[in-house]
């Protein structure tokens, strides 16, 4: 009964998040469409910023499901079908992923519950680059980069690499908002090649290239 009560909780807030935006989330709203008092609601969720929280939990659960759930045969399809989810996902959920990687909601301060499921998606595109390394299909360049050694050790890179995975990751997002929230529109005509484009530009940059086809004869 708790558990059924609160994904009807969660499921109510998270159409909330489509009509009146995350930042005007109310459990009081919330419970009267439920046709529950507010002192019920918080026995679930102590305050707006707990049910935050699951909602942001489970946007990112939902968006690393859909990547990882991808597939390919080679290294860039692997990661071309990684990319591609993660944008089909935010296109079918543009709220969910607004509450992700829109605008902070004032007042609120993500808890370290947040952490794991926020990096998902990146330990499903630094998987596909150790496998580039195992086979001997991406070289480790010697650099460095000015990301946390916490960082480098979730994703188990190389600094090198760790740290051009981090730039694909925080640009793959950025296209995908660029798109989402109007900012290429009258800019680009085909989303979605332009998209492809881009993923493709940034699994060079990890080391990741097309196969090269020798010559017929």
């Amino acid at each position: 009964m708790r558990a059924q009560l609160t994904a009807e909780i969660v499921e109510v807030a998270r159409a909330h998040l489509a009509t009146a935006g995350a930042a005007q989330l109310s459990l009081r709203a919330v419970a009267r469409e439920l046709g529950m008092v507010s002192s019920a609601v918080y026995r679930y969720f102590p305050s707006r910023d707990d049910l935050l929280t699951a909602l942001i939990i489970e946007g990112y659960d939902a968006l690393g499901a859909a990547v990882e759930a991808a597939g390919g045969d080679s290294l860039l399809q692997r990661w071309l079908a990684a990319c591609a989810a993660a944008r089909e996902w935010a296109l079918a959920h543009p709220h969910e992923y607004a509450l992700l990687y829109g605008s902070p909601v004032p007042g609120y301060q993500a808890p370290q519950d947040t952490i794991a499921p926020a990096g998902r998606v990146a330990l499903v595109l630094a998987g596909i680059v150790r496998d580039g390394i195992a086979a001997g299909e991406i070289a480790v360049p010697e650099e460095s980069a000015p990301v946390s050694r916490e960082m480098l050790d979730a994703v188990d890179l190389p600094e090198g690499l760790g740290g051009r995975l981090v730039q694909a990751w925080s640009s793959l997002f950025g296209a995908i908002s660029f798109e989402l929230f109007g900012h290429t529109h009258n800019v680009v005509e085909d989303h979605e090649q332009h998209f492809t484009q881009v993923a493709t530009r940034l699994a060079a940059g990890v080391g990741i290239t097309p196969p090269i086809t020798p010559p017929s004869l």
